[in-house]
Formats: structure tokens, sequence, C-alpha cells
């Protein structure tokens, strides 16, 4: 939620010492309340015509930009107080046509830089535009004087040669600022550059070649499965004739499961409603970092990338009903129950997030906090919800039950087929097979993580997007592998462990979470903080165990389909 602050700024105008207001005196609970907070690291945030506020020179060293300022420090065992800010506004001054400038884009609003009329003839068609805000926080102690009323000037001290303002009881703090304006030649187009650049760039290409690695060895991998090992099975097969050929197939290990590949897993409702929502949730993030990696989510325009998951996510129910009920009836055969299937799928992933997003919500609204979300908005966000989202899964699950049903390539038995005794467990190698995936996410999931928790800013979108296309393929080749090492130890339930292959990769992203929360937020105060680390947490990994699966899944559908549609035997 975004208030107006009490800093008042008037255009090129410098003003020194500015009184805002004081505190009166510090009781016992106000001087625990700003210690705990300081302990916690808590940060001031501002922004001036849309540019967040930052702590240093944008234009000496735009490479690692933190924005806020901290509420205090601590020295020697003492509290303080930041309570004296000094503003730096950077101006461009433009000289143009009225055509030319008015109705800029700023984000929520439009910056009308020109009055409507135009300027008087011979009038200069000049003025200043902000292109960048920065700050510098000190504490200066001051003896209150109830006879200054607010916003009117004090004597300036140097924040060098003054005692500092300590947080003690009795003690009376007066929140003062300083404002100067200077002349940029940054330009209005690139005042965000600043913000957006990426001080590792080699860090991210390291994490892409990593990712090319992986990949180029899984993709060995299936290179020799499929071009050597199947294909000469089947040659083979064909070279022989029938008699000789079902011998042979019945001394080989995938082959001997000809007749149950495609049997019917169990619970069939359950895995159409994952990759339903696996699959809505997949395209949703391919389609978002896109847009985002070219430019068209700016955060210039706040809220404009959530936004656009939402928009997406909500439009891309139809795609998610759809995918369920053609897997349905692919699987059990039945056209009946639309309506039903299409309210799971649209309630599954939405409503585990509404359980999780309302307690976080409660123990925010149980200690005081502005970070809890207004009961209006979830009145709109189930609106929207109900409005758009449902109603599209339910034409996409029509639209699903009305299409031809999959045929397979080959029967199914009447009575399955016996499983040999395994020699160890395939849940082994599902947990050691997302190590590989992950390999290729966790560099990125880092900057992301501290741009969600350490005010950072995040916009390399254009390395995620890469990124995650390498999950993808990687999260594809884990699934066939371990799919075909599945099939020739003679185990044809390779349905939901496909799933589970790739989407294994989740369970070290929680692991990384964990370690987040320990190594890099160790300075994190309460187990209120850490519960709402680890549910969020939670949330993440959901999304991402529900998208990986959805890719190994169909990875593993296709590859054993064209398998055994190879398969010439009777």
């Amino acid at each position: 939620m975004i208030e107006n602050s009490p800093y008042k700024f008037n255009m090129l105008v410098t003003q020194r010492a500015v009184k805002v207001c004081d505190s009166g005196p510090l009781n016992e609970s106000d001087v625990e309340h700003f210690k705990m907070r300081i302990d916690d690291h808590y940060h001031i945030n501002l922004l001036l015509d849309n540019l967040p506020v930052t702590l240093y020179a944008l234009e000496e060293n735009p490479g690692d930009i933190l924005t806020g300022f901290p509420i205090g420090y601590v020295s020697n065992g003492q509290y303080y107080i930041y309570n004296h800010i000094l503003f730096k506004v950077l101006v461009h001054e433009y000289k143009e046509t009225p055509a030319g400038l008015a109705g800029m884009s700023i984000g929520d609003s439009t910056l009308d830089v020109l009055p409507e009329e135009g300027y008087p003839e011979g009038k200069n068609n000049s003025g200043y535009l902000v292109v960048g805000f920065e700050s510098a926080a000190c504490s200066i102690r001051r003896v209150p004087d109830s006879s200054k009323p607010r916003y009117t000037a004090l004597d300036p001290v140097d924040c060098f040669k003054t005692d500092p303002q300590p947080i003690a009881p009795g003690e009376t703090i007066v929140f003062t600022f300083d404002v100067l304006w200077e002349k940029s030649p940054i330009q209005w187009a690139s005042r965000w550059d600043a913000y957006l650049k990426m001080r590792s760039d080699q860090v991210h290409w390291f994490s892409i070649l990593n990712s090319l690695m992986v990949i180029s060895f899984l993709a060995g991998m299936v290179f020799v499965i499929l071009l050597r090992s199947v294909h000469r099975d089947l040659a083979k097969i064909e070279q022989l004739d029938k008699e000789e050929a079902q011998q042979l197939a019945d001394e080989s290990g995938w082959k001997l499961v000809v007749g149950d590949v495609f049997r019917t897993p169990n619970y069939p409702g359950i895995l159409c409603v994952v990759v339903a929502n696996g699959t809505q949730l997949i395209a949703m993030a391919t389609v978002t970092i896109f847009f985002a990696a070219l430019g068209f989510m700016s955060p210039a325009s706040r809220g404009a990338l959530l936004m656009g998951m939402v928009f997406l996510y909500l439009m891309l129910g139809a795609a998610a009903g759809y995918v369920g009920a053609r897997l349905w009836v692919t699987l059990t055969g039945l056209t009946e129950g639309a309506v039903v299937l299409a309210f799971k799928v649209a309630c599954f992933f939405p409503g585990i997030c509404a359980i999780v997003l309302t307690l976080v919500n409660f123990l925010l609204w149980g200690t005081g906090s502005t970070g809890a979300v207004p009961l209006a908005l979830y009145f709109y966000l189930f609106f929207i919800w109900f409005v758009i989202s449902v109603p599209l899964t339910i034409a996409g699950t029509r639209a699903g039950f009305r299409a031809e049903r999959l045929q397979y390539p080959v029967r199914t038995n009447q009575i399955p087929r016996q499983i040999p005794e395994q020699s160890y467990s395939p849940w082994l190698l599902i947990i050691g097979g997302g190590i590989l995936p992950f390999g290729t996410l966790y560099i990125e999931l880092f900057f992301i993580m501290s741009s969600m928790w350490m005010q950072r800013i995040y916009y390399g979108f254009g390395f995620l997007f890469i990124v995650l296309i390498l999950l993808i393929v990687v999260c594809a080749e884990v699934a066939v592998v371990f799919t075909y090492l599945q099939l020739t130890m003679e185990d044809y339930r390779w349905w939901w462990r496909s799933f589970f292959a790739s989407g294994a990769v989740a369970f070290y992203v929680f692991l990384y979470s964990i370690n987040y929360l320990i190594v890099d937020l160790h300075r994190m105060h309460g187990t209120l903080s850490a519960i709402i680390f680890m549910c969020y947490s939670l949330l993440m990994t959901l999304a991402i165990f529900l998208a990986t699966g959805a890719v190994g899944f169909f990875s593993s559908a296709f590859f054993v389909y064209y398998l055994f549609s190879s398969v010439k035997l009777d």
C-alpha cells in the first residue's frame, strides 16, 4: 500500500534542516518497537515521480542499487535512529515542443509536463523532469523546540560534527530533512537504466553455460537411448520372423511391458488435475517472462508484472480445462462429469494459495501489520477468479470432452503383468534426478529471492527467460531418461513417476529456501517472519513442482507413445 509521506518538496527549491515533526518523549514500548525494527533491518521506501529512493549516486555507482534507507543503526550496544534525511533530486532540463513531451507515461498515470493550452508565443518551451532520486541518512540529536511549527527551517547541523540521536526512554526525536536539486544529463527515457543494470552479468552467463553443459550431457544420453538402444532393438525385431521376434521380446526389458505400458494409473482424476494446473502455470510463466524480457512489463509501471501474471493465469484456465479433460478421457474413456472436473482444476492451486495466504493474513492482522491484505481485495480476487477463470475452465473442459480420444498404439492386457522385485527403489532415482534441473535454476533463484526479501531490484528477465527454456529442456530430458530406465526394469508404472521425476526439482528449491532463511536472512528475528517466509516458499515450491512435473509428464508420454508405436508385435 502506497501512502503520502510527510516530506514536502517544491520544484527546484533547495531546503535545509526542514522540520517534519517530533515524536514526543519515548516510552519503553516505543523504544522496544524501534529496536526490534532496527534489528529486523526495516527500511523506509519512498517514491518520487514513480522513482524509488536510492542510497547513493546513480551516476557514480550504477551497479548495485539498494532502494530505501534503514531506520537506524547500532553502535557499541546503543541504538540510534536516522532522523535526518538528505535528499538529492536529479533533474533533466528539456527544450522541446509541446507535441514531443505532452503525455509522457510514468506508469500508473500520465505526466502532463506542458499545459494543455500550450505556451504563450515567445515563451521558452523548457522545463525540468525528475530523472533520479537519491538519499543519505544520518542521526542528529536536536533539542525539541515546540515554538517551531512543521516545515520551518531549523539551524543547519553537520552530521559528522554532532552527537547522534539515541533511542532511549524520555528522548524526543526531531525529524528533519534537506532537499538538494542537481541537473543531470540522464534523459527521461533512460532514467530507469541505473536501476535495471545487472552488476553480475558474468554470474548469469556462467549459470547459462553450466546449464548448457548439463543439457548436452542429458541430450547425449537421450540420443544413445533413442538412436542406439531402441533403434537397434527395433531393427532386430523387424529382421526376424514373428516367432523369433516374440522370443526376443520376451528376453528384452522394455518390450515385456508392451501390454501394460498404457494401463490406467492409480488416482487418474488427481493426475489430470495436477497436470492441468502445471500446464497452466508453465504457460503463464513462459509468456509472462517472455514479455517482461521484451520490456513490456517494466518496473516503471508498478504492479505490471504481477497484474500480467494474474491476467494470464486467469485466461489460461481454458487451456488447463482442455488438458485436464483430454487426459481424463484418454485415461478412463469416460465422457461425463465435465463441470465437476472443471471445478477441481479451477480450485486446486488457487484454493491452496487462498488457504496459505489467509493464514498469513490472519497472522499479520493479529500483529497489526500494514502488510495485511484488505478484506475488500480478497472479495475482488475471488470475484475475478469466479467470473473469469471458472467459466473459461469449464469451456475448456467441455472442449476437451468433445475432442476425439487419443488412441494408444498397442492394446492393454486385461490381466496386469506382475512387476519383478526391484534391486533399488525408483524414488532414489527420482530424488537424485532433481539435482540436474536445480543446477540450471539455483543462481537465478538467488537473485529472485534477494529481490523479494533484501530490497534489491531484479530485472534480468532476459537471463531468466533463457534459464526457463533450459529448465524445461532439462526437465524433459530427465523425465525421458528416467522413464526409459524404469521400463527396462519391466516396471510400467510411469505415469505418476514421470511427473515426480522432473517435479523433484521443487524438493531442492524448498531445501534452498530453508538454507536462504538460515544463511542469508539469519538476521531475521521473530517466529512470525520465519512463518511468513516459509509460507511463501511453500507456494513457490508447489508452483515449481506442478509446472516442472507437467513438463516431465508430457515429455515421457510423447516418448512412450513414440517408442511403442514402433513396436510391431501382436
